[in-house]
């Protein structure tokens, strides 16, 4: 941010290294949430913390922006966007080598999950596929940090140079090649999400640049701008508006409506009535239209979150 060029080292790695904490106990706050839960007796028990996932989204984001916010700051951008392809290849040797089965890419024995077993044991991880298994686990934080430093170089080249065609066919072409390296590595290093392959890495930043290119063009170029604000009101309160849609969904499910929690019942007796498959979907807008309400809201009053 250029408010900070003139900071010292000391001063700019304090604001980083506690944005990261913050944002890091959030998220580790919001998996521990409500901090209770409905015993056999109907009668509420503390959540022990001996039990609580300690890695996660939101903690995932804070280390990657920590580890890229000083990589940035001292280093040149070449070096930056290399070291983050280094990262990739790196944590694809790792699986490789680290392979605890046949499979490198095994859920449950990859180099990932061993290192994750070691590091915080199994009540510490991700339970939402029946195994401990963290998609956001320790080693593939190090391929997360090319997703936020190919975004903050795609940030740069828009601020900078995205106001001629020629830059912004140049960002539409470097979207394309990354989604094209991606299907080839995938023949390799299949794309996986909860993995962070590096393929995964390359597709996803590649759709990015695709979108971000045809967003300028027509938001710049054409002057389109009559749906912007609905998007804007996302944008404004991120992190608030995340954790609302989080801890909302927690309480829902933890409040409960005729012996079933509140979730489920809200989509059996009201949503379901449309379809299983198209009640799932009205479900899905119908909270995130509550979040953006909440966010719009604070937009009005001028309140913004900020870490």
């Amino acid at each position: 941010m250029k408010k900070w060029v003139n900071l010292s080292n000391a001063a700019m790695l304090g604001k980083i290294f506690k944005r990261t904490l913050i944002i890091f106990l959030l998220g580790y706050l919001m998996y521990w949430f409500p901090f209770v839960h409905w015993n056999e007796s109907g009668g509420l028990s503390f959540n022990p913390i001996g039990h609580t996932r300690i890695m996660g989204v939101l903690q995932r984001i804070g280390l990657c922006y920590g580890i890229a916010a000083v990589m940035v700051y001292y280093l040149r951008l070449t070096t930056v966007l290399r070291l983050s392809v280094a990262f990739l290849l790196i944590y694809w040797i790792i699986l490789l080598i680290g392979k605890g089965s046949a499979d490198p890419y095994d859920m449950l024995t990859n180099a990932g999950t061993r290192l994750d077993l070691w590091l915080f044991g199994p009540d510490h991880l991700y339970h939402g596929e029946g195994v401990a298994f963290d998609p956001e686990g320790a080693l593939s934080t190090l391929p997360a940090v090319a997703n936020v430093t190919f975004g903050y170089a795609a940030g740069k080249w828009i601020q900078e140079k995205a106001n001629s065609y020629e830059a912004l066919t140049k960002l539409l072409l470097v979207g394309v090649t990354l989604i094209f390296l991606a299907l080839c590595w995938n023949n390799f290093f299949p794309i996986n999400k909860k993995l962070w392959t590096g393929s995964f890495v390359f597709l996803t930043v590649g759709i990015d640049c695709v979108l971000l290119s045809a967003l300028v063009y027509i938001i710049e170029f054409l002057q389109v701008k009559r749906f912007n604000y609905f998007f804007e009101v996302l944008g404004r309160n991120p992190l608030f508006v995340y954790l609302v849609s989080e801890l909302g969904a927690t309480l829902l499910w933890f409040f409960p409506v005729g012996g079933v929690p509140l979730y489920r019942w809200l989509f059996l007796d009201i949503f379901s009535k449309a379809g299983m498959y198209l009640g799932s979907f009205l479900f899905a807008i119908t909270w995130m239209l509550f979040c953006w309400l909440v966010g719009y809201i604070l937009d009005k009053r001028k309140i913004y979150v900020r870490v």
